[in-house]
């Protein structure tokens, strides 16, 4: 991993004013190499500074979001291995709110597509996607910008509690009505 960040490193050092282009390109290879969100940006807080870093990891994650968007449907075994996963974490009937989604995209172990995923499900339209997107990009990409520094140094404590507090935000911001439709409710069991 920290081969990964040198590279990162070295290529934005060098790359001089095309190095903004090449870390948002970086931000649409990030998820073919298997490297967490939170490292890009906390790399491009580090690299830019908080507003640029911001700025570059927002645009490089709305590009990510685009790709996803228009990727998923021409993909159907990992269409398919989304909703296994999803009905698995969240229930077959849950639906999460935009706001739920914003907050567990701040947990760096929750899968970022999964969460892009529930967003396809519950947008009706590209347009309600692309504006959901932002407004689930914005919290990661700006947190880890601006905190990058300062999370590495938690303690394991410390961050037990904030995985404890965002779980109480995920709790607070569930949608409270479930749609069943009246076949899968009355489904016979034989």
């Amino acid at each position: 991993m920290d081969d990964k960040c040198s590279i990162l490193f070295i290529m934005i050092e060098a790359g001089g004013v095309f190095a903004p282009v090449a870390f948002i390109l970086f931000h649409l290879l990030r998820q073919f190499l298997f490297i967490p969100v939170a490292v890009v940006c906390i790399a491009g807080g580090a690299l830019f500074g908080t507003i640029w870093g911001t700025i570059f990891s927002l645009v490089g994650l709305m590009f990510t979001s685009l790709f996803f968007y228009f990727f998923i449907n021409k993909m159907p075994k990992t269409h398919q291995k989304l909703s296994t996963i999803k009905k698995r974490w969240f229930g077959e009937y849950r639906n999460l709110t935009v706001g739920q989604i914003a907050v567990l995209r701040l947990i760096p172990f929750v899968h970022y597509h999964l969460l892009s995923f529930c967003l396809v499900e519950r947008s009706k339209s590209f347009k309600e996607y692309m504006r959901s997107s932002w407004f689930t990009n914005f919290p990661p990409a700006f947190f880890y910008t601006v905190f990058g520094e300062f999370v590495s140094r938690f303690t394991p404590s410390m961050m037990i509690v904030i995985l404890f507090a965002l779980s109480v935000l995920v709790y607070i911001l569930r949608e409270r009505v479930t749609d069943i439709k009246w076949g899968e409710f009355f489904k016979a069991t034989a």
